[in-house]
């Protein structure tokens, strides 16, 4: 539908009443689950595990994406070192201070017998949130997007910082927000420094808005000072429909 009114970019009053305090994210970047059971894993994780992390103070939104074959072949860049990622879960935090509980958390659920499943990891990563920025069709301010609805995400990894403000003119972009990557505390212990992480938000089939995002991303790697590692369309989760969007078809 077309959404009426002033984007909310546009608009100082409402601007003014507040604006997200989000400063990171880290992300678990996951392969497929070695025996097929990634409708299993979603489904545990979404109604057990995930729910469980809002209770952290820090924690201001978590996302779950799943690749699906079609994502995988619309993929315009997938180096060796993410090459078997088809899973991807986001939290944001506010603060640092909130991964000592995060941690503590993660070992009390497993010790509780509450982590009956695992995917096979790729990489862990903390990056600092660096831009923000919403279409002026999504109406929706930049500082909100990650919590409206998406069908989808377009996630390009890449190494060296680009802008992204031009990602939100393409069809089917709601929003990007783009992260520069850090150091990983304890027990993680991962340098991502120098890599930039952009999440577009779709409200488009994240495989029918992959093929001019991927354009625009060959485009400025053939020009620009960034190299793509990933760049990929996912799918979010469909509640109770764990089986819908599937890494093995």
């Amino acid at each position: 539908m077309e959404l009426a009114g002033t984007p909310t970019d546009q608009l100082r009053d409402v601007l003014a009443t507040g604006a997200t305090d989000v400063g990171f994210a880290f992300i678990s970047l996951s392969a497929r689950e070695p025996a097929g059971r990634d409708a299993e894993y979603i489904e545990w994780h979404s109604l057990d595990h995930r729910p469980e992390q809002h209770r952290l103070a820090g924690l201001r939104n978590s996302l779950r994406i799943v690749s699906t074959p079609a994502c995988r072949a619309a993929r315009a860049a997938s180096v060796d070192r993410y090459d078997s990622v088809d899973h991807v879960m986001t939290y944001l935090f506010s603060d640092p201070a909130a991964l000592p509980p995060f941690k503590a958390l993660g070992d009390a659920l497993g010790a509780s017998g509450r982590m009956p499943l695992r995917l096979p990891s790729v990489e862990f990563m903390v990056a600092d949130l660096a831009a923000k920025v919403a279409a002026p069709r999504a109406v929706a301010g930049a500082d909100v997007i990650p919590w409206r609805p998406a069908r989808g995400v377009y996630l390009a990894i890449e190494r060296g910082h680009a802008p992204v403000d031009h990602l939100i003119e393409l069809p089917g972009v709601a929003g990007v927000w783009t992260y520069h990557g850090a150091r990983s505390p304890e027990p993680w212990q991962n340098d991502t420094t120098g890599l930039q992480v952009t999440y577009c938000y779709l409200d488009d089939d994240p495989v029918a808005a992959a093929g001019p995002l991927g354009a625009a991303m060959r485009e400025r790697w053939a020009s620009g000072p960034t190299e793509g590692l990933l760049a990929a369309p996912f799918h979010t989760l469909v509640p109770f429909d764990w089986a819908r969007h599937l890494p093995g078809g």
